[in-house]
């Protein structure tokens, strides 16, 4: 007998931009769509036509400049698509949704719903109201109603999670204009937090990250100034959790009871994000960032003499407002001093409803592409070098899944370091007595014989295996469907639900 299309559960793809926080944002996005009765869109066969989702959702990022361009661009070529199809809908979200409110609906009128930051918890709802009523919807709340670490999450990995600790932000960098999308700081309690740590490692998760625009300001709304360390302290006592990792914290506020907690906390990796946005102490204060460039380069010398191992990356804006070849030149020296595993650098863009959109002598874009490629060239330089460095060394992976191009020929496979940098390894040459093959969340010891400039190579054989629990977890997910839960809004039906096939930051 042939199923009608009408009956079919409906599909689902959530496209992501921008940061960490973004992408967890789509884990909830995707939990919320699967309670709801919607199915992921599986990926066509190569060689075929990709196919389209009967809802495609866009969590948008407005830090870019291109950010507008791109989302539009993408809307318009679903618009022939989405006329071709009867019943498709396009959701818009995130803080470009946030931003502009309105105006997506007026640039793209076949948009069906547009939600902002504060309310990602109302998309299947706003989804079947704009179905239902054949109007768009655009529901944008100026603060949030609900933590969203409340909602369904359908997490990307069975072995690493990310959790959440706080939302917006309270600082006013003159570029940034997250604060103003996401709003003021909002942190969960502190048992909230390890509660759900502790569920995801009861689930097999063996690695979370510790999410937060500024997660160094932890506990300012209930009044602890040291509640971060606390909270890392408090995670090295949950049994099974192998790696804790957080971004992104903010010089200003990063305190040595921090760079304590880390050092005496076995399971705190040893790998910090730092950002510094630029060298120049006179840009720091028209940025506001109220820190300057010694003690930035203090906070690094602190934290190598407590964890030598230390691998410290950072983000650099080349070309802010009224730069001088002077205040470049001071960048390049904090790279140099700093010597960061690596950096993710950006050239300016004016961001409308921003301070600094509005400050005179914005730097020539020749000017900005010249000295971006020299910070590019140097910092390569020095993430190569500090790569080399590493050869030779004996290190444990947690082997990772699409992390790079698996060789089915050389059978490489990829992990990473305790201190998160990538390593490709020979995932075929394993110790006598190993037969089963690696799982991504299982361990493994190997050897690092070259260091590129952004990844290490350990290409000969694997030293020893340690088989887990989050290996174990990955290997149920890929072989056990999961049923998703039927449709709970109170609302008319969306279908009947199939078996479910299985499945860096402001600062």
């Amino acid at each position: 007998m042939t199923t009608s299309r009408s009956t079919l559960p409906r599909t689902y793809e959530v496209r992501t931009y921008g940061c960490q926080m973004n992408v967890h944002d789509s884990e909830r996005l995707s939990g919320l769509l699967e309670d709801a009765g919607y199915v992921p869109l599986e990926s066509a066969p190569d060689g075929e036509p990709a196919p389209v989702a009967d809802v495609v959702v866009f969590n948008t990022c407005a830090v870019r400049e291109n950010a507008d361009n791109k989302l539009y661009g993408n809307l318009g070529h679903l618009a022939p698509i989405k006329a071709a199809k009867p019943g498709m809908q396009i959701a818009v979200g995130g803080c470009l949704a946030q931003k502009d409110r309105t105006t997506i609906t007026r640039k793209a009128p076949w948009v069906d719903v547009v939600f902002g930051t504060h309310n990602i918890g109302s998309l299947p709802v706003l989804l079947e109201r704009a179905r239902v009523q054949e109007e768009a919807q655009v529901e944008i709340l100026e603060s949030l109603e609900v933590f969203p670490s409340t909602l369904p999450t359908k997490r990307d990995s069975a072995y690493a999670a990310w959790v959440s600790i706080s939302v917006g932000c309270n600082n006013t960098c003159t570029f940034c204009i997250v604060p103003a999308l996401r709003g003021k700081e909002k942190d969960r309690r502190p048992g909230e937090i390890l509660a759900e740590v502790e569920a995801l490692v009861a689930e097999g998760v063996s690695e979370v990250t510790l999410l937060g625009q500024n997660v160094n300001a932890y506990g300012v709304e209930f009044g602890d100034r040291q509640a971060f360390s606390k909270l890392l302290r408090a995670c090295g006592e949950i049994g099974g959790l192998e790696r804790v990792r957080f971004t992104s914290p903010h010089p200003a506020e990063f305190t040595d009871d921090v760079i304590e907690a880390m050092a005496e906390t076995p399971n705190v990796m040893p790998q910090l994000h730092m950002p510094l946005q630029s060298g120049s102490s006179r840009l720091l204060k028209e940025m506001r960032r109220s820190y300057r460039q010694q003690k930035f380069l203090d906070i690094i010398t602190k934290v190598k003499a407590a964890i030598p191992d230390a691998a410290i990356s950072t983000d650099i804006i080349v070309g802010f407002p009224g730069e001088t070849e002077e205040d470049f030149l001071e960048t390049l020296h904090v790279v140099r001093e700093a010597r960061f595993a690596n950096a993710f650098t950006f050239q300016y863009s004016k961001r409308p409803g921003t301070p600094a959109a509005e400050l005179p002598d914005q730097v020539p874009p020749e000017v900005v592409k010249d000295r971006y490629q020299r910070l590019v060239d140097l910092q390569t330089q020095i993430s190569w070098e500090e790569n080399q460095s590493l050869e030779g060394r004996v290190v444990e992976l947690m082997v990772s899944e699409g992390e790079g191009r698996k060789d089915t020929g050389t059978g490489r496979l990829s992990g990473r370091a305790r201190d998160n940098r990538l390593v490709h390894f020979n995932g075929t040459a394993l110790p006598e007595g190993v037969t089963e093959p690696l799982r991504p969340g299982d361990m493994v010891t190997v050897q690092v014989t070259r260091g590129a400039p952004h990844y290490l190579e350990a290409d000969g054989a694997v030293v020893a295996v340690r088989r887990t629990r989050s290996g174990d977890a990955w290997e149920r997910r890929t072989a056990e469907p999961r049923p998703t839960a039927g449709v709970g809004l109170g609302m008319p039906s969306l279908g009947v639900p199939a078996p479910l096939p299985d499945a860096p930051a402001c600062g």
